[in-house]
């Protein structure tokens, strides 16, 4: 680890301590800047477990078809093991409840088998995309398909009580006030106190929660890491490809390159009677946006980010910044 890094990532615990490190793993830059400073900081592949939420599950709508392959060409290539976990249904699943529970959680284990938690909830009704908010009960999107997913796969499973886990998760001070109030280390939300039950000692930390852009992007050309192509298409930031917190721009560039997936969401938004951004529906804020330069100028990639499996280099000699980068990051506050 040099020396800018080791002065922007705050309070470091002691990473031998851990029998694991459970990395939360989206692909984009900030989680993929986690795996790398764990790598240098010294921490064994062989202890490090990326998880990776697969937002549609088996019911593609709103993510990029092209995430979950980059995710495993990545954790192949540094020897890392990746499990895909998701709610049962996905995105559109929970969207359209009508007086059922939540899905269950259904998550890889390492023996190759399946696990799945819940699933026998109280009966809930939905009907709406997601809401732009800061609160989770409004953009139940990330607590019920990211956050409580993962929280989901290791209560599931009993190899968790035995010795101590690290959650490494990548959110940023800089992306938003919300997530500058955010901790850099403290008790996970999985973790319990033993008494009568056997104690789950799970610890969380954002080991680059100091960390500004550029230092990610450094890190990552220190690798040469291809990054995801939503930073290649001019994305500044890797959510859902149709993320509702998605500029005029973004949702410009979907209707431009990617038109069935705009052309299925406008005509849910407009069935549920309610826009996604309270301010305009995604077909006026397509009109305000203009496409990316970068998407209509490389079709080649265009195409692999709807394939499902990934055709591309994981490493990229030389490495330049994608189009993306320090661009808009429309995103939670």
């Amino acid at each position: 680890m040099d020396r800018a890094s080791a002065c922007l990532a705050g309070p470091v615990p002691d990473l031998a301590a851990y029998d694991r490190v459970l990395l939360a793993f989206s692909g984009g830059k900030d989680s993929l800047a986690c795996l790398l400073h764990l790598l240098e900081a010294g921490v064994p592949a062989s202890r490090i477990e990326l998880h990776h939420h697969d937002v549609d599950g088996d019911q593609p709508f709103i993510d990029w078809p092209c995430t979950l392959p980059y995710c495993r060409a990545v954790a192949g290539y540094f020897g890392v093991p990746l499990y895909r976990s998701w709610r049962a249904g996905g995105f559109l699943g929970e969207m359209d409840r009508q007086g059922d529970p939540t899905g269950a959680v259904l998550f890889e284990l390492p023996d190759g088998g399946l696990g799945r938690a819940g699933g026998a909830g109280p009966p809930g009704w939905r009907g709406r995309f997601p809401q732009v908010s800061a609160d989770l009960r409004v953009r139940w999107c990330s607590s019920v398909l990211k956050i409580e997913v993962l929280a989901a796969a290791i209560r599931g499973q009993a190899r968790f009580f035995d010795g101590r886990t690290l959650v490494v998760t990548g959110e940023r001070a800089e992306e938003s006030p919300g997530r500058a109030r955010y901790l850099t280390f403290e008790a996970h939300r999985t973790a319990t106190g033993g008494g009568r039950a056997p104690a789950r000692r799970v610890d969380h930390w954002r080991p680059i929660h100091g960390w500004p852009e550029a230092e990610v992007w450094r890190l990552i050309e220190r690798f040469g890491v291809t990054p995801h192509l939503a930073y290649q298409l001019g994305w500044g930031r890797l959510s859902c490809r149709a993320c509702i917190f998605g500029s005029p721009n973004q949702w410009a560039t979907i209707r431009a390159v990617f038109p069935d997936q705009f052309r299925h969401i406008a005509a849910r938004e407009a069935a549920s009677g309610l826009t996604i951004q309270r301010c305009a529906s995604v077909v006026a804020l397509a009109d305000r946006g203009r496409p990316h330069p970068a998407a209509l100028a490389r079709p080649d990639l265009v195409a692999q980010a709807e394939a499902a499996d990934w055709r591309l280099p994981v490493i990229s000699r030389p490495w330049s910044l994608p189009a993306g980068a320090f661009g808009e990051a429309s995103g939670p506050v």
